[in-house]
């Protein structure tokens, strides 16, 4: 199909672009960035008053499929992913079975295409069974359209495992995506502090990252391996770093949507919404992961998407299953982010777009050139939103199957800006709102 977008506000962060003009599309790329002229299109989109910016990639989204389909679809979980600009996302491999093995990879990317809503790049095991002790067949899980190599939340305790693991990744050119969390200071269901002391709830020390980052800094010194930290969490861990980098150690990081807005303070009176993972840290954690997102010390936003059944939430804080849904949040609160920073749109977007496909690298082959920007002869993956448009979340409209969130408006009392109006992947509409 040919499709006009016309009188939008576009702008790639990739390319510096930042102009009110037309974007032309057909079979599946973009052929002009410019004035469409006498450009016969089979459909029109009027994106005057609009921003068209690149489709948006999540680095953390669980799908809850195959194995917890009560939580989690393929069909309403992409449909979120639409909904909320996201035209690629990364699954880690905690589904059930685990994805560690070659058919199971093959057969939810062939599920995700099926769908047509959102490009969908698994993670695999990097442990058999995520159980810490045999590795997986990397070569394999590659081959089956795996992106890299996680544990998920599931913390590696065995240090010979780690560092086989990282060798091995370092061989074949591979990233190993992990949580910088220490497998036994890291037990606890809140940061340590006064409010989890107050409130009676067992602690996670900043030692738990601090003494991971360590462990993993000096394990890819040896190595020389490829590593991505996942969902940073601690003024601490921030320093160590933009430390880390500054000496040329080839790691990358991002931080949630949850660990970038909000606070253990906001935990109030044991609001299971608020228990995530990593736990919400003190305020100062919060301030230092925003400048480290600001100063690209962090690559990427992501939304740490988890959907939760009601049944595992509707539990005293310390019993309910950690996890929010995020898709629908993550442009969003991006654009907060970047309005409570003082910095330019082109700065939000660029965290949720042109940094996730640099973490991603090669591993996507040739999306890599074209995927999170908008150039002429690249993929027509693509974002159309109101930037002004403001909007409460209210869990039952979302299109998520998970409704706990924590920033619901009765909680959190925070009014977002930022409404998409259509998503394009591959020049197929995949979502578009209603025009009431």
């Amino acid at each position: 199909m040919k499709i006009v977008i016309r009188n939008g506000r576009v702008i790639d962060p990739a390319s510096g672009r930042d102009e009110v003009t037309d974007v032309t599309i057909a079979s599946g790329r973009i052929v002009g960035i410019g004035d469409a002229g006498d450009f016969q299109a089979d459909r029109t989109i009027d994106a005057s008053g609009l921003v068209v910016a690149p489709g948006l990639v999540d680095l953390a989204a669980r799908l809850r499929e195959p194995g917890q389909e009560h939580e989690g679809m393929l069909e309403s979980e992409l449909a979120a992913a639409a909904a909320g600009g996201v035209t690629s996302l990364v699954c880690p491999p905690d589904t059930d079975p685990v994805l560690d093995e070659p058919g199971l990879v093959e057969m939810l990317k062939f599920r995700a295409r099926k769908l047509s809503r959102c490009r969908l790049f698994p993670l695999g095991a990097l442990t058999r069974k995520l159980e810490g002790s045999a590795l997986t067949e990397m070569v394999e899980l590659t081959e089956a359209g795996c992106v890299g190599f996680s544990q998920a939340d599931v913390m590696l305790a065995d240090t010979l495992v780690l560092q086989r693991a990282l060798q091995y990744a370092a061989t074949h050119g591979y990233t190993v995506w992990l949580r910088p969390q220490d497998a036994w200071l890291g037990q606890g269901v809140a940061a340590q502090g006064a409010m989890a002391t107050r409130l009676g709830l067992s602690g996670v020390p900043v030692i738990a990252e601090t003494v991971a980052l360590h462990t993993l800094f000096e394990l890819v010194r040896v190595t020389g391996a490829r590593l991505h930290l996942c969902r940073m969490s601690s003024a601490a861990g921030v320093a160590l770093l933009r430390a880390a980098k500054a000496e040329g150690l080839p790691v990358t990081a991002d931080v949630s949507i949850n660990s970038l807005h909000l606070t253990d303070v906001d935990i109030g009176y044991f609001n299971a919404d608020m228990r995530l993972n990593p736990p919400l840290r003190q305020g100062a954690d919060r301030d230092a992961l925003r400048a480290g997102l600001a100063d690209c010390t962090i690559d990427a936003l992501v939304s740490d998407h988890n959907p939760v059944a009601d049944d595992m939430k509707n539990l005293p804080f310390g019993e309910a299953e950690p996890g929010a849904t995020g898709l629908e949040l993550l442009l969003s609160l991006a654009l907060r982010w970047a309005q409570d920073s003082g910095l330019p749109l082109a700065t939000a977007l660029a965290r949720v777009t042109a940094g996730p496909v640099r973490v991603l690298g090669d591993a996507i082959g040739s999306l890599a050139t074209s995927a999170g920007r908008l150039a002429e002869g690249g993929v027509a993956d693509v974002c159309v939103f109101d930037a002004e448009a403001t909007w409460a979340v209210e869990p039952a409209r979302l299109a998520s199957q998970g409704k706990h969130t924590p920033f619901a408006f009765a909680s959190t009392g925070m009014a977002l800006s930022g409404r998409v109006r259509a998503t394009l992947v591959a020049g197929t509409v995949a979502y578009e709102a209603d025009r009431a």
